[in-house]
């Protein structure tokens, strides 16, 4: 746990006023899945995963993502290659996808069966190439990015590929203050640099405790609960039923079973409890529903939803 603060700390001396993101986004490493960071450009996302790269000892990579992309741009390709004796052979060339923590920056402006080159890797930690399999480098996780404004020339992600991602983590503007500290710390001689904390095998020692940390019936009741409701054909709240397309499928549960666990963790706790399930409710389940045409166009957003759905949830 010591080290746990330590990480969270260090990637804090470099990215202020974003306390929350850092800590999302360490929980969703700790509970050994990935996450889509949505915000406006300008808000060190690449920076952040960067220095996550860097504090947690992690070979890291980033793909600018283009229409322009192609599946073997991200998964790599066989070259044919003149060996002793006149004889060819093909020899595999790993792409970007071959690392251990990858930023997919603005995943959306690839076509979709680039977008779809990730999923065998995200899901399965492998990838296959011309009827070869190759595992990924462990851990392997990925943070993609995604800016909410500017939709021209986008393709947004298919629910399956959403469903991959254990959070969907929204970043905000900072307060005035951390703004204030962004503006003078960054723009001197010197600027602050990531030190390392720990290494990528500490990192799969910690996933392993995650998934042995107690969870207590309430919180189990809690998840099953929260994300049974957000369901129209099983929800109680009349607003879910005529406003929901479609609700969390059984990952959204075994998402917030992993993340409410990390939560505490990184939290220093021995183990989650109802408020984590809460706490963690809107970016484990925000992209994991989809509400109707009608519901849109009267201004609802799942965010609102969610939030009334946790409010049915007892607390105690």
């Amino acid at each position: 746990m010591a080290k746990i603060k330590a990480a969270r700390d260090a990637v804090e001396q470099v990215i202020y006023g974003q306390s929350q993101v850092v800590e999302e986004c360490l929980m969703t490493l700790l509970a050994g899945g990935h996450a889509l960071l949505i915000g406006v450009p300008g808000l060190a996302k690449t920076k952040l995963v960067q220095t996550l790269g860097t504090v947690l000892g992690l070979d890291d990579k980033r793909i600018q993502f283009t229409p322009d992309l192609m599946p073997a741009d991200i998964l790599g390709s066989e070259v044919l290659e003149d060996g002793a004796g006149g004889r060819r052979t093909f020899r595999f060339i790993p792409g970007p996808v071959f690392c251990q923590l990858l930023m997919a920056d603005e995943i959306n402006r690839a076509s979709p069966r680039t977008q779809s080159a990730l999923l065998q890797a995200m899901q399965e930690h492998r990838v296959s190439v011309a009827g070869h399999a190759h595992a990924v480098p462990q851990p392997f996780h990925v943070l993609a990015t995604q800016n909410p404004i500017e939709q021209e020339g986008t393709y947004p992600l298919p629910e399956a590929q959403l469903d991959r991602f254990l959070m969907q983590i929204d970043i905000g503007y900072p307060d005035a203050g951390a703004e204030r500290e962004i503006m003078l710390r960054t723009t001197g001689a010197s600027t602050p640099e990531p030190r390392r904390v720990f290494g990528a095998d500490e990192l799969m020692e910690m996933q392993k405790l995650v998934r042995q940390i107690p969870v207590g019936e309430s919180v189990v009741n809690a998840i099953l609960k929260l994300v049974r409701a957000g369901r129209p054909e099983m929800a109680s709240l009349p607003e879910v039923k005529t406003q929901v397309a479609w609700g969390p499928g059984p990952r959204a549960s075994q998402a917030l079973m992993l993340a409410a666990r990390a939560r505490a963790l990184v939290q220093g706790r021995l183990a989650p409890s109802v408020d984590d399930v809460l706490a963690l409710a809107r970016p484990v389940l925000q992209h994991r529903m989809a509400l109707t045409f009608a519901a849109r166009a009267d201004g609802q957003t799942v965010p609102g939803l969610i939030a009334r759905l946790c409010a049915t949830i007892d607390a105690n």
